[in-house]
């Protein structure tokens, strides 16, 4: 959501004390909590200076504590802010510390900054919050004058266009929107024997952290006899090994917190279990145990892997975000953004066979294996275990904008990806259906699902690779970006053909025939055939001998009906006068409006070419063919068009159901030919200046 309107400084330049500011994009209205429901009471929004004498943005900083959850069922926002205020640089970079509520700053207004998709946009909010009772409905701190984590739930509702867009997510999209990092999930029932280390090192790298068991049947947030919440998002707030005199071995311990401040796991390692009496009360203080109702606990790991679920982390960008210092970081990365577009780069999954391969295409290069510091492969039981060599790459694919639309009934799409590797000697460029009809895939997503963003871990050798991002069912549009982290150094790019002309392929010389010398009776032949046509062309054209679109159409389908069954193609009598029109503007250079003979006999023999290439692609004779074909047969006749043309081209000359008819596509053709000829005429390298005026003039007339 960009920037549009004031920014917070002139804001604050415009409002103060005495002059309350009021957000007109997020009034204090009942569409901006549910655009689906009722509240099913009524709610007041009021000020901090309303709700108590001395409101503060923060009170003794900023706790885990500070979040309590309310009447909204985001506990998965409320997880990432509890992962958020651990890390006071991430907090600060997303609550600006230049406001507050002391009279020299304060205006009503506040702002907030989110990554969004590769960016970071700044949100400005008014002050006012949903209220009961004098209460704050929503998120709240346990210092009824502290209002940072209710300010920022309600710019992040903002974000996404209201409250009831919050309802439901994964914590790792939100840690994600925090931090601009990225996100790794692991089912815990099929856990990577280095899990545990995993995590050791994420939390010791400032990566967030959360958990959650699933329903499975047990119903939404039901409570467990341990004492866990079922489909609630946890934050892990700490990852332990610690040596005890009465065990063998390293402990390993796993803090957690619920997002409702109360309500904790009761097995081992729990608040009040009897396995803390064999810790010292040093380290019970070094490891902050608290034995209150806080929401917070510590669970071994085994334990933590027999009862949750699911863990999800989001490693941190090495990247430098607004106003803040550059984290630490061992992973390369690289973006991708892209677009799935119906009838043109929708292709569905494999199960699509015949259109899988239309979908974007990025090209990976990984060029060295780990170093052998960065190899973290253990057992279960932190033992080591056999080394495995090679590259390792997080690869992640993440839908745009998908919640903001939720109150239009657009959710996200179920969306996966494929990993395929070139051949050697192979030449870096899109690969065509047989490749993928031939090869299977080197490495894949383990699902296609519906959430925002799906990742895999893989270990691969170097080389150069082919990922494929897709929905899962064909036809489906949307925007998507690709993140590649991998630990040593890559690169990556989206597979494009560049818009020209090119070269037809040649015929193997095994399969070539020799062309014969044309004779003389052949060449007679031509010359009497042609001169029978110019006498056709004469009596159509009369003493001008030039042809206008509708002539053009009138010999068209007289001369060439029955050569090409132009009933049978276009199903109709023949070419359309919209399609001629453009046919005469290809090859109208001196653009009088008309051509003459040897243009016209030109334009002739080339859609006799094109008929032919129109007929390979229309295997059942229906006079049509599958948009997803379109590029294929450019190329057949010398054309290649970037994915941003070619997208055009299917939006102008496509029918509703996704098909090129014979019509369009000549008019396509014609049209492309001319614009690519007028370019090139003009053409310095890549670029081609033209006035308003020459530019205006080629695109209303082609």
């Amino acid at each position: 959501m960009p920037r549009r309107g004031p920014t917070y400084k002139e804001i604050r330049r415009k409002f103060n004390a005495n002059n309350l500011y009021e957000d007109p994009e997020f009034p204090a209205v009942e569409k901006s909590l549910f655009f689906s429901q009722s509240p099913g009471k009524r709610f007041e929004w009021k000020r901090p200076h309303e709700l108590c004498e001395n409101p503060q943005l923060f009170v003794g900083g900023a706790s885990r504590f500070d979040i309590a959850q309310g009447e909204l069922g985001d506990c998965w926002f409320l997880a990432a802010l509890a992962s958020l205020s651990l890390d006071d640089y991430l907090l600060k970079r997303v609550c600006p510390e230049d406001q507050g509520f002391d009279r020299n700053n304060y205006c009503g207004a506040f702002y907030f900054q989110f990554w969004q998709y590769g960016k970071w946009v700044e949100v400005i909010i008014d002050d006012r919050l949903p209220t009961y009772n004098g209460r704050l409905v929503f998120v709240h701190s346990e210092s009824n004058n502290e209002f940072w984590s209710a300010l920022l739930e309600k710019a992040y509702a903002k974000l996404h266009g209201s409250y009831e867009a919050l309802k439901g997510g994964n914590v790792v999209e939100a840690m994600e929107d925090f931090t601009g990092g990225f996100s790794e999930t692991h089912d815990l029932k099929k856990a990577p024997r280095n899990l545990f280390k995993i995590l050791f090192g994420a939390y010791n790298s400032d990566s967030q952290m959360g958990c959650s068991i699933d329903q499975a049947g047990r119903g939404t947030e039901a409570k467990l006899d341990n004492g866990l919440i079922v489909g609630h998002a946890y934050t892990i707030t700490d990852v332990k090994r610690v040596s005890l005199p009465s065990y063998p071995k390293p402990v390993r311990l796993i803090r957690i917190r619920n997002p409702w401040g109360q309500v904790e796991w009761n097995g081992r390692w729990s608040d009040k279990s009897y396995e803390w009496k064999s810790v010292s009360d040093r380290q019970r203080k070094e490891l902050g145990l608290e034995t209150k109702d806080d929401g917070e606990f510590w669970m071994e790991y085994t334990d933590f892997l027999r009862e949750y679920s699911r863990v999800d982390i989001c490693h941190l960008s090495p990247d430098k975000a607004p106003g803040g210092k550059k984290k630490k970081s061992k992973w390369v990365v690289s973006e991708i953004e892209g677009r799935w577009q119906k009838n043109m780069s929708a292709g569905g999954c494999r199960n699509f066979p015949d259109t899988f391969w239309i979908n974007p295409q990025i090209e990976m290069m990984l060029e060295e294996e780990d170093d052998e510091e960065d190899d973290d492969d253990e057992d279960d039981d932190g033992s080591p275990a056999a080394k495995q060599k090679g590259a390792t790459v997080m690869i992640g694919l993440l839908q745009k904008n998908r919640r903001k639309q939720i109150k239009m009934g657009i959710g996200n799409l179920t969306i996966g990806f494929a990993i395929y590797e070139y051949k050697d000697g192979q030449k870096t460029e899109k690969l065509p259906k047989d490749f993928f009809l031939r090869n299977a895939s080197k490495a894949r997503s383990d699902t296609f699902i519906n959430t925002r963003e799906i990742m895999g871990r893989f270990k691969m050798k170097p080389g150069r690779y082919c990922i494929i991002p897709s929905t899962f069912e064909q036809h489906k549009e949307g925007d998507f970006l690709i993140r590649i982290y991998s630990l040593k150094k890559a690169s990556s790019v989206t597979l494009e053909d560049k818009t020209g002309v090119v070269d037809l392929p040649q015929q193997p010389r095994s399969q070539q025939v020799a062309k014969p010398e044309p004779t003389k009776e052949a060449s007679a032949a031509e010359r009497e055939m042609k001169a029978k046509f110019f006498d056709f062309f004469k009596r159509i054209t009369g003493d001008d001998m030039e042809v206008d679109a509708v002539e053009l159409r009138e010999i068209l389908n007289a001369a060439l009906k029955k050569e090409m069954r132009l009933s049978e193609l276009t199903g109709t009598d023949g070419f359309s006068l919209e399609s001629c029109k453009s046919m005469v503007a290809s090859s109208d250079s001196d653009r009088s409006g008309k051509l003459g003979f040897e243009e016209f006999l030109e334009l002739w023999n080339g859609i006799r070419k094109w008929k032919m290439v129109f007929a390979q692609f229309d295997k059942d004779r229906s006079g049509s063919f599958s948009a997803y074909e379109l590029q294929l047969a450019l190329n057949a006749i010398g054309y290649r068009v970037s994915t941003k043309t070619l997208g055009a081209m299917v939006l102008r000359f496509a029918n509703t159901s996704g098909q090129i008819s014979f019509d369009d596509f000549i008019c396509c053709t014609v049209k492309l030919k001319h614009m690519i000829e007028s370019f090139l005429d003009n053409a310095r390298g890549s670029t081609a200046q033209y006035s308003m005026d020459e530019f205006l003039a080629i695109g209303m007339y082609s």
